[in-house]
């Protein structure tokens, strides 16, 4: 089920910085799209055993399965008859059918309702019969193919703008596409809640705190009800489909977009800074950065691609980094709107704490993160966090404080409940080591143990005695870490992490000690 602390949490240390300058901001879902499936259909050997419940034999298939379309097609256009609004051919699926909708919205006066019906070919998984020589049989394959698929668009009542995709060849799969901004667009007009709204996201919110509950509150809904509902306005002939199965339509989030959009009081105020996030973004950031705010726990374990690239589009320039198909993007939306957006497109990557469907006890346990809507309160808690990460790292651009005012206090002995530690020496071998080695990505979700440091500062040893005195060493170097202020101990748990002024301070030494010469020659001059 859904936590219940806040899911609007931007960084304190970005708030700081930037407090007289920031009027809001939200967190919560952009696009989503949910793919619904009758997933026994997947197989081409149920699908044959529903074509003999169906009567239906292979080589018949063809005439099954247009007259399956001509019936799909049928009701869509009796229903868009009788409200009166348009069914349109278009003969390329590239041409963007959300602009069209909205022309024909804008044109027509539409708020609320059916704006309008799309058929169009498109590229699908799909059922065929083919012969086999060998065999000297027919066999029904599953490949890819094309087939028309009907747009269902709408001004929804209560979710904005959105639109229900039907497939209307066999295995008749479904994609209902709608914006958490267009849904919480229409939850404020009910409430009388005043904002200004410029595309798809909010520069100005009377009431920052309802709006954040109206978002979080977005995540509690029952899915499967809400979206057989529209399914049921769409294409009502789903249940007479997938009677023949004993099955109901199975839902999944094929793909999320969860952002954060802090908004600056002025398009000059967003406009001052932009430039130097972007930059810090590009060329700072590495593959363990970008892993570790993507939520990977074990970044040096990761098989796959990370890459960043920047680019000018028309809502701003937005530098987006990309992961095995996983994406966290930045961009200026209207000018005065910085969003800071995660993607999701594949979940198996990440952990949900749960009880194994097989499990007769229902124990819970961590396991791998489902695409089903079971699922979405958790891939969006993983999103907010990402976001956080990347905006705390951001915090750090242009920071005006020197290197001398930053480390003051760290090269000075302290006193802890009555205990000196002593100052830490930032050009030191050894403690610039140490540094290095609890600022590691690896370490920058979950943390470290005294285990881990132990085994990259002294190296693995076999004698007990040694293990030790090596323990001895670490627990040392912690509470010499602790007392000045750099990292915490995380509750209930062996582990420790970098605190925000740990992680700002450490990562101006180390860049410090990376600095050439000649670099730091010319800042002084």
């Amino acid at each position: 089920m859904l936590k219940k602390e806040p899911c609007h949490i931007v960084p304190e240390s970005f708030l700081n910085k930037h407090r007289g300058k920031i009027t809001g901001f939200l967190s919560g879902l952009d696009r989503v799209r949910f793919h619904g499936c009758l997933r026994m259909l997947a197989q081409p050997t149920i699908a044959k055993l529903y074509l003999e419940r169906q009567n239906v034999l292979l080589k018949d298939f063809k005439e099954f399965a247009e007259a399956t379309t001509k019936t799909i097609r049928a009701v869509a256009v009796s229903a868009a008859t009788a409200l009166g609004r348009p069914v349109v051919y278009l003969p390329s699926s590239a041409q963007s059918k959300e602009e069209l909708a909205s022309e024909i919205a804008r044109k027509d006066g539409v708020n609320t309702g059916l704006v309008a019906v799309f058929s169009v070919v498109e590229p699908c998984q799909t059922y065929t019969v083919v012969g086999n020589r060998e065999a000297k049989m027919l066999e029904l394959s599953y490949r890819p193919g094309k087939c028309i698929h009907l747009y269902h668009y709408h001004q929804h009542p209560k979710y904005g703008s959105m639109h229900v995709r039907v497939q209307t060849w066999m295995p008749w799969s479904v994609d209902i596409c709608m914006n958490g901004r267009e849904w919480l667009a229409r939850s404020m007009d009910a409430e009388g809640l005043g904002y200004e709204k410029r595309d798809n996201c909010f520069a100005r919110l009377k009431d920052m705190d309802r709006a954040q509950e109206l978002m979080d509150e977005q995540l509690k809904k029952d899915w499967e009800k809400a979206l057989f509902g529209l399914l049921d306005e769409a294409h009502p002939l789903h249940r007479k489909l997938s009677a023949p199965l004993g099955q109901p339509y199975y839902w999944s989030a094929s793909a999320t977009e969860y952002a954060t959009d802090v908004m600056f009081r002025r398009e000059t105020d967003l406009a001052a800074i932009y430039p130097a996030l972007l930059h810090h973004g590009i060329r700072t950031f590495g593959s363990a950065d970008i892993l570790r705010f993507l939520g990977h726990r074990e970044p040096a374990k990761f098989r796959g691609e990370v890459t960043s690239t920047l680019k000018r589009r028309p809502e701003g320039v937005r530098i987006k980094h990309s992961a095995n198909g996983n994406s966290l993007k930045m961009y200026d939306k209207q000018g005065s709107v910085l969003r800071v957006e995660t993607t999701i497109n594949h979940t198996r990557e990440f952990k949900v704490y749960r009880a194994s469907d097989t499990d007769p006890q229902h124990k819970c346990k961590w396991m791998r993160m489902r695409s089903g809507v079971a699922d979405l309160w958790r891939r969006c808690e993983i999103s907010r966090k990402a976001n956080e990460r990347y905006l705390s790292a951001l915090a750090s651009v242009e920071n005006q404080t020197t290197l001398k005012e930053q480390t003051r206090e760290l090269c000075r002995p302290v006193t802890i409940d009555g205990r000196r530690h002593r100052a830490i020496n930032v050009f030191d071998q050894t403690d610039a080591q140490l540094l290095q080695t609890v600022s590691a990505g690896d370490y920058a979700i979950n943390g470290w143990r005294n285990r881990d440091l132990r085994k990259i500062l002294f190296g693995e040893t076999t004698d007990r005695q040694e293990g030790r005195r090596q323990s001895a060493a670490i627990t040392r170097k912690l509470a010499l870490l602790r007392a000045h202020g750099l990292i915490r101990k995380v509750s209930g748990t062996h582990r420790w992490m970098l605190t925000e002024h740990g992680r700002f301070t450490v990562t101006a030494v180390l860049a410090a000690r990376e600095a050439s010469v000649v670099k730091l020659a010319q800042m002084a001059a």
